[in-house]
């Protein structure tokens, strides 16, 4: 198991990897601790993230595409903002579409 998550120290709020780790391309990253991190700009195509904690991380500016990761863990993460998601959407794009499919759920359409 990969750990990133050190222990909590308050004068460093979030952890810095970007500039130590700048390509995390197909890395296996199963259940890594990675809450709190900051992953800004990380490139993490084809990263496997299954049941990795996210809660926290600050995943700005990150390539997911084709990432292995649930929606449930990117929910928790501090940031997406203007993070390429798994499906290749921007993150923004994303939950447009997202809004959409859930209007046209409540609306009985399909």
């Amino acid at each position: 198991m990969a750990v990133f998550d050190t222990a909590y120290n308050p004068q460093i709020p979030y952890q810095v990897f970007r500039e130590e780790v700048t390509s995390l391309v197909e890395a296996n990253l199963e259940e890594a601790l990675l809450g709190r991190a900051n992953l800004e700009g990380a490139d993490l195509t084809g990263a496997n993230l299954a049941g990795a904690n996210l809660a926290g991380a600050n995943l700005a500016g990150a390539n997911l595409t084709k990432a292995r990761v649930t929606e449930e863990q990117l929910s928790q993460a501090r940031s997406l903002e203007g993070a390429t998601m798994p499906d290749g959407q921007k993150y923004e794009d994303w939950l447009k579409s997202k809004d959409q499919e859930e209007n046209k759920k409540s609306d009985g359409s399909s």
